[in-house]
């Protein structure tokens, strides 16, 4: 692949990644288990804090993957989040494990496009999103990781009154 346009995607999908960064850094103790939005109906522990956080590492980690068959989560995270009736995990995972695991995605970004070929982004990978080339992939998996790092600045500047500021540039060169 171009090295200019390599670059571009490290830069771009590290800010993203340093924006949720942030808001998991920036969240306190108490709001970790706070639904960062209110449903019509009943309460749902799928809009807390912490699950957000770790939903949107684990579908980093899997399309980064490329595809289902070989990805396996570290542990203590498991494939729960695939069941197609949407089981949550036996537990409240840490900020520190969430941490760690944010930590193992940045890696696993920077070498995913230090190693990225045309051939490897022009491959098509199936999810449950459609087919898609792995380089389109990318992209769709960037934008989630900013969706849901802008809910949580969001809930976050709304319930302590300060934000998260905007990351411009990843601030490393390792993504």
């Amino acid at each position: 692949m171009d090295p200019f346009w390599i670059a571009i995607l490290k830069r771009q999908f590290g800010a993203a990644v340093d924006m949720l960064e942030n808001a998991l850094q920036s969240c306190p103790a108490e709001l970790w288990s706070a639904r960062i939005w209110k449903e019509d109906s009943e309460p749902s522990k799928y809009s807390e804090f912490w699950y957000v956080a770790y939903h949107t590492l684990f579908w980093m980690d899997l399309y980064l993957s490329g595809s289902v068959e070989s990805f396996a989560p570290p542990a203590p995270f498991s494939l729960d989040e695939l069941d197609p009736v949407g089981l949550l995990p036996e537990r409240v995972y840490s900020k520190d494990e969430l941490l760690i695991y944010l930590e193992l995605g940045r890696r696993k970004v920077h070498d995913t496009l230090e190693t990225l070929t045309d051939e490897k982004a022009r491959q098509t990978c199936i999810f449950s999103l459609g087919e898609v080339t792995f380089a389109e992939l990318l992209l769709d998996n960037m934008r989630h990781i900013q969706e849901h790092g802008a809910q949580l600045n969001l809930f976050l500047g709304q319930e302590k009154g300060t934000a998260s500021r905007w990351v411009a540039k990843a601030r490393s060169e390792k993504g």
